[in-house]
């Protein structure tokens, strides 16, 4: 790598026994911290030689893939799943398998809908689809908190900003759900997620031919109509941003959410202040402690040497960002949830020219989530017996997280 921060890899081959780091693996998905830590002190640059992947889990290591693209390339996808890594990654996955400066100029399309600025007129409406997520809910005293409420809102605020109905919004969500599920250990789609792929790409297909017709004050539309170079885009990649907005931009987040109540739940006192003001602080730490993003793969484009070992060119590199942000070399007692943590440098969202688009949304809709909810909700146990997780090499978070809760007996006062 030339003149950079990464340093010789330590010696291996006295470093205590544990078990290989696979993203495919359901013992990573249940707990991946403790590989995370012993990859951060013995194996910083990591082999997986069944899967033919390296990986890096220091933060400084994480955030210099991230944030050079001309190193550490996405023209092959993100992905180490067969189906989406490659040269044709491009169908699927629209700009960001792409580099700069042809990234740019397909992500600036629709960049200027999610700045901080325009991001925050949402706000009240926000409020609006996440009190109506909990209406049904105020008055019972058990209910699915990830399924129910965390994945539903985003996927809500999402939807609509797309221009996709308010009855199909629920149809979506389960299908988004299935796309990114994978059986134990195998790193291709099993029936369900194939099944569900097929379903979205149909619907996606007939959402953008009903825009092409009828246009509206949509994302899926301002897509439709720009220029690229003098050209519009096809179907198929209008298509390609839609599967990218519904997996990359909808499931982080309403997994963080969740991921944000359960560390609620095994510590009592977070719960307490989260619920009680501390939103804000709840979400930010979240990300750190516990994201829903966990790893992003990339193409080595020259021969580079990091660790003291030489990558060649074609080679893939698997940046973990959920490790980075438990390295004790940037954030002190990082196995810590500390609310009062300094998180200005976490990076959950990614580095340089592929830096999370949605971020400030995702700010908002997490903090809001938890906001509203803890208006009417003063405290909440989790029936963890009955929970699932997701299974995805690239997400951590429920699918199911059933808890019985406490209703305030006056809901506090409506958030400003």
């Amino acid at each position: 790598m030339g003149t950079n921060s990464l340093t010789k890899q330590e010696d291996v081959e006295e470093a205590p026994d544990v078990r290989a780091y696979d993203p495919f693996d359901y013992e990573i998905h249940s707990d991946p911290y403790p590989t995370y830590a012993w990859m951060r002190e013995h194996a910083p640059l990591y082999r997986n030689e069944e899967r033919d992947f390296w990986a890096v889990s220091r933060y400084a290591d994480v955030k210099d893939v991230l944030r050079n693209a001309s190193l550490f390339s996405n023209r092959n996808g993100i992905s180490l799943e067969p189906e989406l890594w490659g040269p044709e990654a491009v169908k699927t996955s629209l700009f960001l398998a792409m580099d700069p400066p042809e990234h740019g100029a397909h992500r600036g399309l629709v960049g200027s809908m999610f700045t901080p600025n325009r991001v925050n007129v949402l706000e009240q409406r926000i409020r609006e689809l996440a009190r109506e997520r909990l209406e049904p809910l105020r008055d019972l005293e058990r209910f699915d908190f990830a399924a129910e409420y965390a994945a539903a809102l985003p996927n809500d605020v999402l939807c609509e900003m797309l221009g996709v109905p308010a009855d199909d919004w629920d149809q979506i969500r389960a299908d988004t759900d299935q796309l990114n599920q994978r059986a134990d250990g195998s790193d291709e789609r099993g029936p369900s997620s194939v099944a569900a792929a097929l379903r979205l790409a149909d619907y996606f297909v007939d959402l953008v031919k009903h825009m092409r017709r009828h246009p509206g004050d949509n994302v899926t539309t301002t897509m439709i109509e720009a220029e690229v170079n003098g050209a519009k885009h096809t179907d198929s990649e209008i298509v390609a941003f839609l599967f990218l907005m519904i997996s990359a931009g909808n499931e982080s987040t309403g997994k963080t959410i969740g991921n944000a109540w359960y560390h609620g739940w095994l510590l009592p006192d977070i719960q307490h202040q989260g619920l009680n003001g501390r939103a804000d602080d709840w979400v930010k730490e979240t990300l750190r402690y516990d994201s829903a993003s966990q790893m992003t793969a990339r193409t080595v484009t020259r021969d580079t040497v990091i660790h003291g070992v030489e990558l060649k060119a074609g080679a893939r590199i698997a940046a973990l960002p959920a490790s980075g942000n438990r390295d004790e070399r940037v954030f002190p007692h990082a196995d810590r949830f500390d609310l009062d943590r300094d998180t200005s440098q976490i990076i959950s969202y990614g580095r340089g020219p592929h830096h999370c688009l949605g971020s400030a949304l995702a700010n908002l809709e997490m903090r809001i989530a938890l906001e509203e909810i803890g208006a009417v909700v003063e405290g909440y146990e989790i029936d963890f017996a009955h929970s699932r997780r997701v299974h995805s090499p690239h997400q951590r978070g429920f699918a199911a997280l059933p808890c019985t809760v406490r209703h305030r007996a006056k809901p506090l006062p409506p958030a400003a």
